[in-house]
């Protein structure tokens, strides 16, 4: 709806571009070779025909054939993968899949708030059909104009880069 994010101005989304900044110049050749990566692309644009388009931290290319996303997130590791992230992780492997025509079954998310630990996320089936779904729903908020109803849970207002626009 050509509704500017402006995540720039969000500490985490500043200090998470900071941390790429770094990671990019620390040994950009290094492969994780005990998870079987045989080779890596970094900061990689990716559409797809569906509409969805994004950078993908890093793609790792394993040596089974398959392809995985890799993300780090300015976060600490609490026990548990959030939604969003797991989410994030099956929109990149959706778009890995489509541009790379390899079979995506998992992705990785370091965070870098809990000493670059590695976290291993399974991608399943019944994941890319929901993502499917999501964007469907909105492409028709798009066509209708129409703002989706806000969430119910407050705490993610705080901060999004929506909330001086939204409904609630």
């Amino acid at each position: 709806m050509d509704i500017p994010e402006n995540q720039g101005s969000r500490f985490k989304v500043a200090k998470g571009r900071e941390i790429h900044k770094k990671i990019r110049k620390t040994n950009p050749e290094y492969l994780r070779t005990k998870l079987g990566v045989i080779k890596k692309e970094s900061d990689v644009y990716l559409d797809s025909d569906s509409g969805i388009c994004g950078i993908v931290d890093e793609i790792l290319f394993m040596a089974d054939g398959c392809a995985v996303p890799l993300d780090y997130k300015y976060a600490e590791f609490k026990d548990r993968i959030f939604e969003t992230y797991h989410f994030q992780l099956v929109f990149y492997g959706k778009l890995i899949k489509e541009n790379y025509g390899v079979p995506v079954n998992d992705g990785y998310i370091v965070y870098t708030r809990s000493k670059n630990k590695l976290v291993r996320v399974d991608l399943k089936k019944k994941d890319f059909e929901k993502l499917n779904d999501t964007i469907e729903e909105i492409d028709v908020i798009i066509k209708n104009g129409k703002y989706p109803k806000p969430t119910k849970y407050k705490k993610r207002c705080i901060d999004c880069c929506y909330k001086n626009i939204c409904e609630s």
